[in-house]
């Protein structure tokens, strides 16, 4: 038995393979549902429920797609270029710190600019700050040949704990007993509410618009197709004359401004200031779900509504029906494996017998 590479990809195969992962997904966790002793079909109606059956799920779904969609971007981008960008979280936490130390409440807080200038600085922090954090990995892959998922996933840890030292430090609300947590985010700087009385913000917006314009970007701009040509054969793109290390590291920018505007949006849309819980996440979630889009802008926006509503509706299905909550990250965990292994058999095909 052996693998043999597909002469042509079907398109069909490429799409359906998505659903086919999601599909098994289901299947297999329903094992562990019954395991937990809920019936299985029910438990997954009160799933379904749980993140779209009302106005509040819904909303909550959507609220929590925000986010997720900004760092499936950021990882998206990052992957089309083989740019392993494992450090989303970081940047996302990064993004929002700058965010509150442009826009929060504090002694120069406002900078003394007007307010439409305040709120353009403060996402362009927010942006740069994602976006350095990294540039100096992918600097150091391209110059030094220094793995760049090693020193994207510690630098997560290096990021947290520099967060955690300002929260306690310079940038801690005075306010706040206990937990660490900043001040406030000015409310002038809050994004709108797209549904009153609910916690969906104008960020949703943002997040589609860029879905939008990376997917333009990738397939109508030069910057795109050499993005894309790196990521297929970097030594043929060097040999065709591409600028390898300008298009990585301008893939580099792009992808660190994607998670931080993902942390600009957690705290001007959904939180209004800025702590160390924030996210649950959804750093390392926007992996799966870019590996679910295969690397798709426009397949992000919907990886990532999928992945909001197993989030969301576990909770609602734990409360009805004594599921653990932890189901959910299983369920996202084993997407991704089922969408690694149906990607696999959508570029090759299974050949029995001798070479």
């Amino acid at each position: 038995m052996r693998l043999e590479a597909r002469v042509e990809l079907s398109r069909a195969w490429l799409i359906g393979a998505p659903f086919a992962a999601i599909a098994f997904t289901l299947l297999a966790c329903a094992g562990l549902v019954a395991w937990a002793g809920a019936p299985v079909g029910l438990a997954y109606v009160r799933l379904f429920e749980g993140a779209w059956g009302s106005r509040f799920a819904l909303t909550e779904t959507l609220t929590r797609a925000t986010p997720l969609i900004l760092t499936g971007l950021a990882v998206a981008v990052a992957f089309r270029a083989r740019l392993f960008n494992i450090g989303a979280e970081g940047q996302l936490y990064l993004g929002a710190l700058a965010a509150v130390a442009i826009g929060g409440d504090h002694a120069g807080g406002a900078l003394g600019l007007p307010l439409p200038l305040l709120f353009a600085t403060m996402m362009l922090a927010g942006a740069v700050a994602g976006a350095l954090l990294l540039l100096g990995p992918a600097w150091l892959k391209m110059r030094l040949g220094v793995d760049e998922v090693v020193t994207t996933l510690l630098l997560n840890f290096i990021a947290l704990l520099f967060v955690s030292m300002m929260l306690d430090g310079p940038m801690k609300d005075p306010l706040a007993l206990g937990w660490p947590q900043s001040v406030a985010l000015l409310p002038e700087l809050e994004f709108s509410r797209l549904i009153e009385r609910t916690r969906v913000h104008s960020g949703l917006l943002l997040a589609l618009g860029l879905a939008v314009a990376v997917w333009a970007l990738q397939r109508y701009t030069r910057f795109g197709l050499s993005m894309r040509a790196v990521g297929a054969n970097a030594r043929a793109a060097a040999f065709a004359g591409l600028p390898v290390t300008r298009v990585v590291l301008g893939t580099a920018l792009l992808s660190g401004a994607l998670a931080g505007l993902a942390g600009v949006g957690e705290v001007a849309g959904r939180a209004g200031y800025l702590t160390l819980d924030m996210s649950p996440g959804y750093g390392y979630s926007g992996i799966v779900i870019a590996m679910l889009a295969g690397l798709h802008p426009l397949g992000v926006v919907l990886s990532a509504f999928f992945v909001a509503s197993v989030l969301v509706g576990a909770d609602s299905m734990s409360r009805a029906m004594a599921v653990p909550t932890y189901l959910a990250d299983v369920i996202v965990a084993v997407s991704l494996v089922s969408m690694l292994v149906a990607a696999l058999f959508a570029r090759y095909r299974i050949r029995w017998g001798r070479a």
